[in-house]
């Protein structure tokens, strides 16, 4: 399912505007980004949670030249499924 789809089901299922919907996802995704800017975990009950993982920097290679080359540090967004939600796709 992609974001268009997803709002075209909560369209569809709440009897909304295609506008309306977008407009209540939207707002929905960037609140969930800005708290993920902000450090903050997001935890959703029964489908998972989302934080921001924190990487070092490390001495890397170019896969196609071989050359070592250093990676700066990062911050990457992870997911961690919930159980309710692993137990439900593995049936």
């Amino acid at each position: 399912m992609n974001k268009s789809e997803l709002v075209e089901a909560l369209s569809v299922n709440k009897n909304l505007t295609y506008k309306k919907s977008e407009q209540i996802v939207n707002l929905i995704f960037d609140a969930m980004s800005q708290a993920l800017i902000d450090n903050d975990r997001i935890e959703i009950r029964g489908f998972g949670s989302f934080m921001v993982k924190e990487y070092k920097a490390y001495m890397g290679r170019n896969p196609k030249t071989g050359e070592i080359i250093k990676v700066e540090e990062k911050k990457l967004p992870f997911f961690k499924v919930g159980k309710e939600l692993r137990e439900r796709v593995n049936g």
